[in-house]
């Protein structure tokens, strides 16, 4: 606690000092000769990093010179989580409120040679899963430093990146804000969040495509190819995503889970115009047998999803998910478990309603989450055997930056 305390401090002193810059002012009087007033700079665009769906939207970044190193972008948010849900597991709290984000974003966004730096406390809440305080997600996840990498701009359409990478997996990002709901779907759980490696993106006309070698899940193994490619054409979008382990290995952690042994795939559209965000997916991934690291007989789990979110007047939007997930196999032929049991299901309704004014924003998530054909004593209650979980979250905070108020001579 001590530690959020710290960072919370840091981040609002250093908001309070951009906003203290002045700006120079004409004290030119009607008795002397007109002058030209130089412009002010206009004022810095918000960045692409970190990706932010909607309807949240990230702020202009504070803009600094570090000489050699050139301008250097800063952005960075705060906000608080709260908690209430049904049928809660052993050792789940019926209810937690919590610092949900303390990070900041440092980043040199233009120029040959690029980088960004994502730093801070975070959580990673997700349906279907106990809730993880900010401490042991940082232990058991992805550190204090959870994204950080460098990028060559080789040229105009064509880069390369290395380090701690978003991965190419999936239709939600992997923290909280980036994303249209609070928390993370049933389809997320089976994806790769964060991966370490390198990665090549290219554009052409219409058509982006990205493939990295890199360690899936976080396991620090570096034996996964991951690839998309992504055809935009006005307010309409469609990607296929797709990764895999070249090799197999028993390492496991909660962020390296028996899902790295496998492969998974994705059909993204997304339609973005006006008011609207309109993004169905299709998703199937698979653990092939491998008794050699414990899996008895392989499984597979394929679901989709509709995302939506529509944006009234007056910074109010309301986002809605649907998802559904099933899984191949049976206990009986000793199956690997993807969700609630082998051969288990999940449906999932959440909706989001959101405000944002500025950089201030509010919004809370309303969820079902309903288990199908589960194992008992792997779904939800005390005893583990409810099928259903209702959840009710909340999330208060700041997306802050600032516009360039003065630059170094």
């Amino acid at each position: 606690m001590r530690v959020h305390i710290r960072l919370l401090m840091t981040v609002f002193a250093l908001c309070c000092t951009t906003a203290t810059f002045g700006r120079a002012q004409n004290t030119a009087t009607d008795q002397k000769p007109a002058e030209q007033k130089p412009q002010d700079p206009a004022p810095p665009a918000p960045l692409t990093t970190p990706a932010i769906t909607g309807p949240l939207a990230q702020q202009p970044p504070a803009l600094f010179d570090a000489g050699p190193f050139g301008k250097i972008a800063f952005n960075g948010i705060v906000n608080a989580y709260g908690r209430v849900q049904s049928n809660a597991v052993s050792g789940d709290p019926d209810g937690q409120a919590t610092l949900s984000n303390g990070q900041i974003f440092v980043q040199k966004p233009d120029g040959k040679f690029q980088y960004f730096i994502q730093a801070g406390v975070y959580t990673l809440p997700s349906l279907g899963v106990p809730y993880l305080s900010p401490e042991k997600t940082l232990t058991n996840f992805y550190g204090p430093v959870p994204v950080g990498f460098a990028k060559i701009q080789a040229g105009k359409n064509t880069s390369f990146q290395i380090g701690a990478l978003p991965t190419l997996i999936g239709a939600e990002y992997t923290f909280t804000f980036e994303n249209m709901n609070v928390e993370r779907g049933l389809l997320w759980n089976q994806e790769p969040a964060v991966s370490k490696g390198i990665q090549v993106n290219q554009a052409l006309g219409k058509f982006t495509a990205s493939f990295s070698w890199n360690d899936g899940y976080y396991s620090n193994r570096y034996s996964w190819l991951s690839g998309s490619l992504a055809y935009t054409n006005g307010p309409h979008a469609i990607s296929f995503v797709a990764g895999g382990n070249l090799g197999q290995t028993g390492y496991q952690t909660l962020a390296t889970p028996v899902e790295n042994n496998g492969s998974i795939y994705n059909l993204i559209y997304t339609y973005t115009k006006g008011p609207w965000i309109i993004q169905p997916y299709f998703q199937y991934n698979t653990v092939p047998t491998n008794s050699s690291i414990g899996v008895v007989k392989g499984a597979s789990a394929t679901g989709g999803a509709i995302l939506a979110s529509y944006a009234f007047k007056h910074g109010f939007s309301l986002p809605v998910r649907w998802e559904y997930i099933s899984s191949s196999g049976s206990a009986a032929e000793q199956s690997v478990n993807l969700i609630f049991g082998p051969g288990s299901g999940a449906t999932s309704v959440t909706v989001t309603p959101t405000i944002q004014r500025g950089g201030f924003f509010v919004r809370g998530d309303v969820s079902l989450t309903h288990a199908t054909s589960f194992a008992p004593g792997s779904v939800f209650g005390s005893n583990g055997t409810d099928a259903n979980q209702v959840r009710a979250v909340g999330e208060v905070g700041f997306i802050f930056g600032s516009n360039i108020t003065e630059s170094a001579k």
